[in-house]
């Protein structure tokens, strides 16, 4: 078994690196203060092939392999964790299951335009009683001719206001339960009836604006159904399943940010004559941190090699994700620990990763909701 990353993957690494420390890092207090979605950045990532990581090179992607997606969450992450999350629902909700679902003729139509960050994407699913359980949606879509006219509304939308192409979740069957779910593509640019609705205020990931989503008798080309009628829960949950490995990536970014800045202030922290790294106390959480860290990266590179042998892997993504992000959360609240009374003080990139960590045991599934996936495999 092999533990070391290519030496390809090693370059995007650095390079992805060296893009957040010179690009990203310089705005992220900004943006997190402002509230402020990052659209220079975004157009900076492009040409990079940060926002086609997976995405075919015929399309306008980077073809690159999973852990290569990983890496570069996780690079920007450490930075950004907004920005990570834009990228992750971009690569991983939208691009993705156009390109595993969609015809070729949307492949033409959107990915290429996905790919140069000309539109970002969004993945609109839950609803105010549909989060866990997709099944209780109750946005409509009904074919009227050559267009299916959706009514209905969807909350928590990350990127919700500023994202242009949305995988959309409605019903076209009421009689058939779960299989009656359908997805189609939308572009509101061009679609009348797509309105925002109320904008959330967070705790954290500021620069990721997260909204409401209304239709109105909202008319889409039919050419724009996702897959056939009826496959929407399983493209939702496909979808999701690579999802998932994004959001540990991010949690892992925020986690990998909290230890080194942890490190550093720790190393110039002094009390009683001496830097507080060398009471053992110090150390120890420092220490549990690391493991935490080094444990959860396994996890998700295990995952994503699992998703490029092709078939499931629902067990190896929601291990990865419940694991990073309950790390993530712990090193945010270690990290804080150690800078003490700074760790409380908005001046500290610290306070920052403390409320960006939360969110990563919330969306993409819960934790209780992973539990659910691996309990449910292991018992089966």
């Amino acid at each position: 078994m092999d533990f070391e990353l290519t030496d390809k993957q090693k370059m995007i690494k650095n390079m992805v690196r060296e893009f957040a420390q010179k690009e990203i890092a310089p705005v992220a207090e900004e943006i997190d203060k402002e509230e402020k979605f990052p659209h220079e950045i975004i157009k900076k990532m492009a040409p990079l092939g940060l926002l086609a990581v997976m995405v075919p090179q015929e399309y306008g992607g980077a073809g690159l392999d999973t852990i290569s997606y990983a890496i570069v969450i996780e690079e920007i992450s450490k930075e950004c964790a907004s920005t990570g999350v834009i990228a992750s629902v971009h690569n991983s909700l939208v691009s993705w299951p156009i390109t595993e679902f969609g015809t070729k003729a949307q492949k033409e139509k959107f990915l290429p335009i996905l790919a140069k960050g000309e539109k970002i994407g969004a993945f609109a699913a839950t609803e105010d009683n549909a989060g866990t359980d997709l099944g209780a949606l109750e946005t409509t879509a009904k074919l009227d001719g050559d267009e299916y006219v959706i009514n209905g509304s969807k909350t928590f939308i990350t990127s919700g206001k500023d994202a242009e192409i949305h995988i959309v979740f409605a019903i076209t069957d009421k009689s058939a339960g779960h299989k009656g779910i359908s997805a189609f593509i939308v572009d509101k640019e061009k679609t009348e009836g797509f309105e925002v609705g109320a904008i959330f205020e967070k705790l954290g990931i500021h620069g990721s604006v997260t909204s409401e989503l209304i239709f109105k008798d909202m008319r889409v080309p039919k050419e724009n159904l996702l897959g056939e009628e009826g496959d929407g829960l399983k493209i939702a949950l496909a979808t999701l399943d690579g999802g998932r490995l994004g959001i540990a990536a991010q949690a892992l970014g925020i986690a990998q940010a909290a230890l080194e800045e942890s490190i550093e202030y720790s190393k110039n922290r002094q009390q009683f004559g001496r830097p507080i790294s060398k009471f053992q106390a110090i150390q120890w959480k420092l220490a549990d941190m690391a493991t935490n860290i080094d444990a959860a990266r396994l996890l998700l590179y295990r995952a994503c090699h699992a998703k490029d042998q092709g078939g499931r892997f629902s067990r190896e993504a929601a291990m990865a994700k419940l694991f990073a992000s309950e790390a993530a959360m712990e090193a945010a609240v270690e990290g804080v620990q150690i800078h003490g009374g700074y760790g409380y003080i908005k001046e500290y990139k610290i306070e920052r990763l403390f409320r960006d960590a939360k969110i990563t045991e919330i969306y993409e599934g819960t934790s209780e909701a992973q539990r659910m996936v691996i309990s449910r495999d292991i018992l089966k």
